[in-house]
């Protein structure tokens, strides 16, 4: 079954096609990767899809029905999540409260219930701490629950941002370069967190420059080159595509 259905989308800015009638899916279940060198428009590809920028042309089938032209708090309730490239840490917010955060499109009490701790706020602000604590076990870093979260190093920064963005409970999780600034150990560690988000039952689609990251987890692979589909395949057919060799190596 399609999860996610993206078809012919293009997206242009003024004269430059950052999208150009891309079209593929994601099964649900899978773990799916989006590649290419920088400025192929997987960046882009992820704002249309999460409702960030609007599509010039095209359509985004969620659970067979279009999303696109929604609004990003939408497409978000209706089941997709995702990360950025660059970590977004509340400041002043501990880990654990950051985590609490991810859950606002699943709480019921409103701003003026929880200013007048009407009845049942109390009731859901500890159900959600201890949803967001059981996150922060799931991946192995409820030590750091009471610590700022601008004060984690970067790999648990990592770490709490796929917590707050599971505390959404999603059915796809988009995560855009999960590996960026990273080493080689939390590369890993990130590829083993993936891989058990996946197992879960949560379908993941992923942009990523680490191709260690991306052979090791990935499903299926697209590559993106100016905007455009070049490949889209399995990781062993993606390694030996001559025209993906050639975006990434260039030609004699």
């Amino acid at each position: 079954m399609n999860l996610l259905q993206v078809d012919q989308l293009h997206k242009r800015f003024g004269g430059l096609h950052a999208v150009s009638d891309v079209s593929f899916a994601v099964r649900q279940g899978q773990i799916k990767a989006v590649i290419g060198p920088n400025g192929a428009g997987k960046t882009t590809l992820f704002n249309l899809i999460s409702g960030a920028l609007p599509v010039t042309s095209g359509r985004v089938i969620f659970k067979g029905k279009a999303i696109q032209g929604k609004k990003p708090y939408q497409i978000a309730s209706r089941g997709i999540a995702r990360t950025y490239q660059n970590i977004k840490m509340f400041s002043g917010m501990t880990a654990l409260e950051n985590v609490m955060v991810g859950r606002h499109t699943r709480s019921r009490a409103g701003f003026m219930a929880s200013m007048f701790n009407l009845p049942g706020t109390p009731a859901e602000e500890r159900a959600i701490r201890a949803q967001a604590m059981d996150l922060l076990q799931l991946l192995d870093i409820a030590d750091v629950a009471d610590i700022p979260a601008t004060s984690l190093a970067f790999g648990q920064q990592r770490a709490v941002e796929l917590a707050r963005a599971l505390a959404m409970e999603p059915e796809l999780l988009l995560l855009d370069e999960p590996a960026a600034g990273l080493n080689i150990y939390e590369t890993a560690e990130v590829g083993r967190l993936i891989s058990k988000i996946r197992d879960l039952g949560i379908t993941v689609l992923l942009v990523e420059h680490d191709m260690s990251l991306v052979m090791d987890i990935s499903d299926e692979i697209v590559v993106l080159s100016f905007g455009q589909k070049i490949a889209e395949d399995l990781p062993a057919a993606i390694q030996q595509n001559p025209d993906v060799i050639k975006i990434y190596l260039g030609e004699e």
